[in-house]
């Protein structure tokens, strides 16, 4: 198989070319309409700063369904503890600066580099990026952003500033999901933490035929946060 070099023209190859690892193809651009028909191919950019911009469909993928997200004992007195505000769309250039900057196990550097910040940002101005602020005492103390598209919710990064934050805004972005009937929440690369939620993998074949159907649906653009709120003022807390 070869690694496969974009120009200018809007396309991709294949995702099923793409290198057992995942590798698909290397340049092009961060455009909106370029990183949002990489997404409903099942491709996503990934690389750091010394190196182009790295195009991937990882083989398995993980996958979460919005109504199977796991909720612990510990998870759950969390969420009923008042203790946090939840709220969508607000925060998203704080947000996306946290993950950047929070230290992964194994990693060196982040993936997060300015120019996708700034990307990630165009697309949530545009209604398509969205994210999950995690509040206490009026203070940011974790979150989450990804993408959206058609029933499908693409997951980027999430961060911790406290235990298990970074769990009760994924736990909202499930309940508020399964809530709007959307299908999937993409997490890319599989984990023993994101199983550990309810993810599973999935061979690439199945998650591309089943992101096939998901795109076609019509996707919610726009800021989320009202609506979002509506839902969240409803859960006692029994979320999924």
């Amino acid at each position: 198989m070869s690694i496969f070099q974009l120009g200018e023209d809007l396309v991709f190859p294949d995702p099923r070319l793409a290198e057992p690892e995942g590798l698909l193809a290397f340049g092009g651009d961060l455009e909106p309409e370029r990183i949002l028909m990489a997404y409903k191919m099942g491709i996503f950019p990934w690389f750091s700063d010394n190196q182009p911009i790295l195009w991937w469909s990882p083989d398995p993928r993980m996958v979460l369904f919005p109504d199977q997200f796991h909720i612990s004992k510990t998870l759950r007195r969390r969420l009923r503890s008042k203790k946090y505000t939840i709220e969508f769309d607000r925060n998203f250039s704080e947000i996306i600066r946290y993950c950047a900057m929070t230290p992964r196990h194994g990693e060196q550097g982040t993936w997060i580099t300015e120019e996708m910040i700034e990307a990630y940002k165009k697309l949530h101005l545009l209604g398509f990026a969205h994210c999950v602020s995690v509040s206490s005492a009026g203070k940011l103390v974790g979150g989450l952003y990804g993408i959206s598209i058609g029933k499908g919710f693409f997951g980027e990064s999430m961060f911790s500033l406290e235990k298990d934050v970074s769990k009760i805004a994924f736990a909202y972005l499930a309940a508020v999901l399964s809530n709007w009937y959307f299908d999937i929440i993409d997490c890319q690369l599989p984990t023993d933490h994101l199983k550990s939620l309810g993810a599973v993998e999935m061979d690439r074949l199945t998650f591309l035929d089943l992101l096939s159907q998901v795109t076609q649906n019509p996707t919610r653009q726009g800021n989320w946060r009202d609506k979002a709120k509506i839902v969240i003022d409803t859960m006692l807390f029994n979320p999924v």
